[in-house]
């Protein structure tokens, strides 16, 4: 009898142990998924509050223009979208990316190169979420002013020498422009500091803009009421760094100039991503 008892003791004496001992794994565990958990909330409230960044392609270009940016956009944490310009007029081409800033919900950074530039400057108008305008060797036209207006402000621009236009007939009967730039001289034009091959491949790959996109008159400006940056391109045979730095100084955006071309998204996709961003840094908290 007292050995069972004993043994009785024994085993109820070690059930609080055994107890406490689960408890006390139980609690470690516990506060470690606790801990993990929290890590990763505060992860993904991080990349939440960067805002998204939205790339506006220009004439004679396509969305795969801004790759090398997007690249390094990405391994910084910020999403992107490189919206397709359908290139037929700031009016329309703005409806047509404010589809897409509809779309993405959350703070945003719109970024325009050349002629992405002026669509950026309407679709941003009283969009609240639209935290800061980017304008990479592009158009700042106030309202009543076109791109071929501002192009012709200071001379520089070779770009009418060497464009190729088509003409066609529209389905009421109409006839319309596209504008190409000829392709054996695109590399010089368009893309100087692009190594020939990539040049070659752009060139093939562009897309053309209406001619009356270019004479179309820009009826708001979001650069007046929005913090702005300007990359300016010394270097441009499009838009003459004269005019550049007219509309950089109007708007009284934060400008950083570089010797490049017309193409410095691609030719220093590293400059350009860094401007984005402080523009990101500088306007959402």
């Amino acid at each position: 009898m007292s050995i069972k008892g004993g043994r009785k003791r024994l085993v109820t004496g070690a059930v609080p142990a055994v107890t406490a001992g689960l408890a006390l794994g139980a609690f470690a565990l516990s506060g470690t998924a606790d801990g993990a958990t929290k890590i990763a909330e505060a992860a993904d409230t991080a990349a939440r509050t960067k805002p998204t960044i939205i790339l506006e392609h220009g004439a004679f270009a396509d969305a795969s223009s801004w790759n090398g940016v997007i690249d390094d956009l990405r391994a910084d944490g910020y999403p992107v979208v490189a919206a397709a310009n359908p290139l037929r007029g700031p009016a329309s081409d703005a409806a047509a990316l404010r589809t897409v800033l509809d779309h993405v919900k959350g703070p945003k950074i719109l970024v325009g190169h050349s002629y992405g530039g002026s669509v950026i400057s309407q679709a941003a108008t009283d969009d609240t979420e639209v935290k800061a305008l980017v304008y990479v060797a592009a158009f700042l036209p106030a309202p009543g002013e076109s791109a071929l207006e501002l192009t012709s402000k200071y001379p520089g621009s070779t770009l009418p020498d060497v464009l190729d236009p088509v003409t066609y007939r529209q389905p009421d009967g109409s006839t319309a422009t596209d504008l190409y730039i000829q392709q054996a001289k695109f590399h010089h034009q368009f893309a100087a500091d692009v190594p020939a091959g990539q040049a070659a491949l752009m060139a093939a790959e562009q897309r053309p803009i209406a001619q009356s996109a270019l004479e179309e008159k820009a009826t708001t400006a979001a650069w007046k009421t929005k913090p702005s940056w300007d990359v300016v391109t010394t270097q441009d045979l499009n838009i003459p760094p004269a005019v550049q730095h007219f509309m950089a100084e109007r708007a009284h955006a934060h400008t950083t100039e570089v010797a490049a071309s017309h193409s410095v998204a691609v030719s220093h996709p590293h400059l350009v991503a860094g401007v984005i961003e402080r523009a990101a840094h500088a306007t959402v908290r």
